[in-house]
């Protein structure tokens, strides 16, 4: 299976990147997954219920050990929670804990330290039931809980001082369906290597026991293993390669809908030439999105129109009016706002990124009349590096593939001012009116009514374009002749029971 390399050692708090994510996947249930329909359903769950949307129990699904043969209990979720939240672990997806009731203790502010042992309104009643309280309703609480960050933790993933070892994020112990061979030394080693977890109580594949991924920092080269059967599954075809696909690979060629975003971040707060909304909006205006999603893609990708991608409820066509590709009109704003005369794009080389955003960095020099060059980093991770250290402040590759099935998980996570500390809120964007109508749509009474409230917040979003989005994904993948029944779920995962050998 080919990927990119994970952008930090394998702890659950601390992966918010694709890369991470796929591979946690694997050694890890979640409390839900996701239906065709989009719908959270149980997996290490047996139930998860409230009356009032603030108060959750979840029932933990008998039968799940750790990879180390301890039992799966309701504590394992408090102390990964608890840790995940507390602002002196620095971890990326601690965001995500910010509505249960006690968040707040132990996030008390920089250079203030933490009191408070833990959230109150987590509690462990009994070793199969666990208690969230959060401050208000949420009615999307359910829906979160298949995201890498809710993964639970065993009792060895922690040392002596309370925090997660080197060595647990390494060879992390899981309780999903495969476990970890060896420890992963990132830098170093050009593979992952993972063995199906016998005592693993689900579904498992029937002819095979060993998975393997097979770090690339070129898609081109991992396509090229692809055709010659030395790599099995590669499910991120580059521009490049999907030209070709098709034939060369015929039905062992996928193109299904995928609910990513591809954008081209802005670093607000950290570059003052691009503050002014005119300046991005011109930009926006200068990108000829149809003719990169037809050429660049090859017919694979549709021009983005909205913040939220068409796969979930909420999107609104047309609902980003400077995502209309209009050069006259960019260049007079352009000039009228006083943009900079040099603009650079970074993005990663180990994913399909050269081509699209070459393409957008001669529309802007074109259109704009301005010197636009792509900036190349080696991986993925060194870009979201030199953006977490607030080195950066080109403009910037970046994609959003949904962490749960919500038209919020397109909002707050990225843009709203939480996010910025504990979050993917690269740009450092922030807006109380945003963050308001987030806050509005969190304790709204039903899916529907919140709907109403996150797409005002999109509404603006549209309007100030803290991002500027480009295209909506397709899932382009490929399977070697090897295997087949191959199938990518809505998190761009593989659903790897289902794989089989040929």
């Amino acid at each position: 299976m080919e990927l990119g390399e994970p952008q930090e050692l394998l702890v659950p708090s601390n992966t918010t990147e694709s890369e991470g994510s796929e591979t946690l996947a694997a050694l890890f249930e979640p409390l839900v997954n996701y239906d065709e329909n989009k719908n959270a359903v149980e997996a290490a769950a047996e139930s998860i219920t409230s009356e009032d949307q603030k108060v959750w129990t979840i029932k933990i699904k008998p039968g799940y050990t750790w990879h180390n043969g301890e039992p799966l209990i309701a504590q394992n979720y408090v102390d990964a929670w608890n840790y995940a939240a507390n602002q002196e672990n620095a971890q990326s997806a601690g965001y995500f804990f910010g509505r249960v009731d006690g968040f707040a203790d132990l996030n008390p502010g920089e250079g203030k330290p933490v009191t408070a042992k833990g959230m109150k309104g987590l509690e462990a009643v009994d070793d199969t039931t666990l208690k969230v309280t959060l401050t208000a309703p949420f009615s999307q609480f359910k829906v979160m809980l298949g995201y890498t960050a809710f993964y639970p933790l065993p009792k060895a993933a922690f040392g002596a001082d309370g925090k997660v070892t080197n060595e647990y994020g390494e060879k992390p112990i899981g309780q999903g369906l495969f476990k970890m061979d060896k420890p992963f030394k990132k830098g170093t080693d050009q593979t992952i290597d993972m063995s199906v977890y016998d005592k693993y109580p689900g579904a498992k594949p029937k002819n095979w026991t060993k998975l393997q991924f097979k770090l690339y920092t070129n898609s081109d080269t991992a396509f090229n293993d692809l055709q010659a059967d030395n790599l099995d599954i590669h499910d991120s075809l580059g521009p490049a390669a999907i030209s070709t696909a098709k034939a060369t690979l015929g039905e062992r060629y996928q193109d299904q809908p995928d609910a990513g975003v591809g954008y081209i971040g802005v670093p607000l707060k950290y570059n003052d030439e691009l503050n002014k909304v005119d300046i991005r909006k011109a930009i926006s205006m200068a990108i000829d999105r149809k003719t990169i999603a037809e050429t660049v893609f090859s017919g694979t990708r549709s021009p983005a129109d909205d913040f939220i991608n068409p796969a979930i409820a909420g999107y609104r066509q047309g609902a980003c009016k400077a995502c209309t590709y209009n050069p006259a009109e960019a260049k007079k704003l352009y000039e009228s706002a006083g943009g900079p005369k040099k603009l650079e794009i970074g993005y990663n080389a180990d994913g399909p990124h050269k081509e699209w955003i070459e393409a957008i960095a001669n529309n802007l020099k074109a259109n704009l009349g301005i010197d636009a060059t792509a900036k190349p980093f080696e991986k993925f991770a060194s870009i979201l590096d030199e953006l977490d250290s607030k080195k950066y402040k080109g403009l910037f590759r970046m994609g959003w593939a949904i962490d749960y099935p919500s038209a919020e998980n397109y909002l707050s996570p990225i843009f709203s001012t939480g996010a910025i500390a504990t979050g993917s809120n690269y740009g450092g964007y922030s807006n109380k009116a945003f963050d308001d109508l987030i806050a509005k749509g969190d304790q709204a009474a039903s899916v529907e009514e919140g709907l109403k409230f996150y797409q005002q917040a999109d509404d603006i979003l549209n309007e100030e374009l803290p991002y500027i989005p480009v295209y909506f994904y397709r899932n382009n993948s490929g399977y070697s002749s090897k295997v087949k029944n191959v199938k990518i779920n809505l998190l761009n995962q593989v659903e790897w029971a289902d794989v089989e050998k040929v």
